[in-house]
């Protein structure tokens, strides 16, 4: 067999299922190259192999090891306190975005408290506590019941970190920070309370540019002045979800002469009674729906709720974290028998909603409904799983994460016209007959690691340029052949492989 052959035969042991640790501890090494970088950062791996790579003197094998998104974060605890700031680094800041699962892993709270109250960024200077936290408050790890406990915790630095979310605060929370024993705290407390501080807000304005402005008229206390500029300048959308605006402003927003505007302000929890019965016979379809919608009494949380699902279409792939403020269940089951289809939709977005609910949605009418459902609660059903993944390609990634997808009952898309989809059924390990020689190659790959193929035909897979990875990856190759194969990539050709197949152009 080909040298060749090398990079697609470790990159297939590195993830294969079957693998057992000492085949896989072998890969945590240097000489296996780019596969066992992979390996460490990309599947689930055995207690000793995790072991393995936490203590390895190689920084860019623990460095792997610290974006591994599939290893209970607990186990990566001692990366936290790694020699290599560069590690560090890696594990606050999660999986790079371009590659990151929607559903967000939040990072335990120990790991939390160690790097938030960091002095060094570790032993060899490649970065700061600073910028190692930096990276942290970006990656999104930081659950929102974690923010929330900061405000009170008995480490100042936490404290200090805590007024960085000042606007999540409760009174209470803020008046104890402003009034905090530590000076630095202190110091913190009122250096971010300008948010709140309707004059700071307007004299800082300017520093903020074109780019930072929508936020800070979103989210920040306003002058009457300011609110006043906004509506001569034509900048009231950002406006429409601002909560500390007056009341005169949001009639004002009510009654704007743009639809778009009154649509944005018809669920806004301050509206008075007057005011929503007005935009529920609005001649605008959108903003009549969007008034009627939401009854009073409302809350800035179930305003949210519905916003969220309102601005994303059924291909929506944000990230999918802990929410700050979430209404209260009643609330959402309710919205999961409402005969408007985008309560409906909000109610699947909840992932706490409860068993038989979920089952009606699951068979709702509404096809968003059925796709939210699909991605958001842990009780979808197996079945609509596989239908989205079908129907929804940019769904794919994330429902393949999920533990209830279905493993086996695909062979009725063996002929899909889509590769991809094929290539999801050619993985079925209940498949009697997988379609190694599909002219697509992806199909083609994913076929060779199908368990159900022979001993002789998974030799000649492994022999095969196009289909070397993925037999390489079948949990049926024994861990004698795995070896084997490991003994000739990583030792040379004095140790030839056997199999007693030569190469072939399999495909």
């Amino acid at each position: 067999m080909s040298d060749s052959l090398h990079e697609p035969w470790l990159r297939g042991i590195a993830f294969n299922p079957g693998a057992p640790s000492d085949v896989l501890i072998r890969l945590v090494d240097s000489a296996a190259g780019e596969a066992g970088l992979l390996m460490c950062a990309g599947r689930d791996l055995p207690d000793g192999v995790i072991d393995a790579a936490l203590n390895h003197p190689d920084r860019v094998i623990r460095r792997a090891l610290a974006r591994n998104r599939h290893i209970a974060p607990e186990r990566l605890a001692p990366l936290a306190t790694d020699p290599s700031g560069i590690v560090r680094g890696w594990l606050a800041g999660g999986i790079p975005a371009h590659l990151r699962p929607r559903r967000v892993r939040a990072l335990p709270d120990d790991i939390l408290v160690t790097v938030l109250t960091a002095r060094d960024g570790g032993e060899d200077g490649t970065l700061t506590a600073s910028e190692v936290v930096g990276e942290l408050i970006s990656s999104q790890q930081i659950p929102a019941s974690f923010h929330r406990s900061m405000a009170a915790h008995e480490h100042p630095r936490l404290r200090e970190h805590a007024t960085w979310e000042w606007q999540s605060l409760t009174a209470a929370q803020r008046e104890a920070l402003l009034d905090d024993p530590d000076p630095a705290v202190r110091k913190a407390a009122q250096e971010h309370s300008w948010v709140l501080d309707p004059q700071r807000v307007e004299a800082r304005l300017p520093s903020y540019g074109s780019r930072g402005k929508p936020f800070v008229l979103g989210n920040c206390a306003l002058s009457p002045a300011l609110v006043e500029r906004c509506f001569a300048e034509g900048t009231v959308r950002p406006l429409t979800h601002n909560p500390h605006i007056p009341a005169d402003a949001v009639a004002r927003l009510a009654r704007h002469p743009e639809a778009d505007i009154r649509e944005l302000a018809a669920t806004r929890p301050d509206l008075g009674p007057d005011l929503v019965a007005e935009l529920g016979e609005d001649p605008d379809e959108n903003v009549a729906m969007r008034a009627r919608l939401h009854p009073l009494p409302r809350t800035w949380a179930e305003y949210w709720a519905i916003d969220r699902v309102i601005r994303h279409g059924p291909d929506c792939t944000c990230p999918i974290t802990e929410p700050i403020g979430e209404p209260s269940p009643d609330w959402f089951a309710a919205c999961a028998t409402s005969e408007e289809p985008v309560l409906r939709r909000v109610a699947a977005h909840f992932p706490g909603l409860p068993a038989e609910l979920a089952a009606t949605l699951a068979q709702d009418d509404d096809e968003e409904v059925r796709i939210l459902l699909a991605c958001h609660h842990p009780l979808a059903p197996p079945q609509l799983l596989l239908d989205v993944f079908v129907t929804r390609p940019a769904h794919r990634p994330h429902l393949l994460t999920l533990p209830a997808f279905p493993r086996t009952g695909r062979a009725h898309l063996n002929s899909h016209p889509d590769a991809a989809v094929r290539a999801l059924a050619a993985a079925d390990p209940t498949l009697p007959e997988p379609p190694v020689k599909d002219p697509d190659e992806s199909v083609r790959r994913a076929a060779a690691t199908n368990p159900s193929v022979t001993p002789e035909t998974l030799e000649a897979l492994l022999a095969g340029s196009r289909t070397a990875e993925g037999a390489a990856a079948n949990p049926s190759l024994p861990a004698p052949r795995m070896h084997a194969l490991l003994d000739h990539c990583l030792n040379g050709p004095a140790t030839p492989p056997t199999g007693g197949h030569r190469e072939t152009t399999t495909s």
